[in-house]
């Protein structure tokens, strides 16, 4: 299962026959593995990994590196749960090292990011430091999956693909996976 996982991750457009001749498994085999992993919400969603410089979409992207106080009784989770609200933020981690969480944000320019940790995120009662970083230029997004340094060379995840989804009480459900 493990092996389908890290394929799908890092190409969900694949066929269930390529997976099945990838994985050693039958194509039913392999279609069964997934509606598994997608009932059990292992499988949260599919979505396409876009070149937002050749769509024409400019936006920007920074790291922003907080420390902060966490909650009494809550640990970080009452604070990261805040901050994954905004629209700007698109990840949230718990880190080591000299800050606590780390965030990816986006905005239309670098004020707009620049204005969105002065104005919303430094206020923030826990907040108790930031350290922005802008992204300059991304030379490579790995898989969705812990062992993405592992891709076997060619390999990318790109694109959208929706496998057949089992019938029956709850299936309608299952055709509309949530897209991350």
């Amino acid at each position: 299962m493990e092996q389908l996982i890290q394929i799908l991750a890092e190409n969900a457009r694949l066929t269930s026959e390529q997976l099945a001749a990838m994985t050693g498994d039958t194509p039913q085999g392999v279609e069964a593995k997934i509606a598994a992993l997608q009932a059990s919400g292992v499988i949260r969603g599919y979505k396409a990994v876009v070149d937002w410089d050749k769509a024409g979409r400019d936006f920007c992207t920074a790291r922003i590196e907080l420390k902060v106080t966490p909650k009494s009784g809550m640990g970080f989770d009452e604070i990261a749960s805040t901050l994954a609200q905004f629209d700007e933020v698109e990840s949230v981690e718990l880190m080591s090292g000299g800050y606590d969480l780390g965030l990816t944000v986006t905005g239309k320019t670098f004020k707009d990011v620049a204005m969105f940790v002065a104005q919303r995120l430094a206020p923030l009662d826990s907040v108790v430091s930031t350290a922005t970083h802008f992204v300059l230029k991304t030379y490579s997004r790995g898989a969705s999956s812990p062992a993405a340094g592992r891709r076997t060379k060619g390999r990318a995840a790109d694109g959208l693909r929706q496998h057949p989804f089992p019938a029956g009480p709850g299936a309608e459900a299952l055709r509309h996976p949530e897209v991350l």
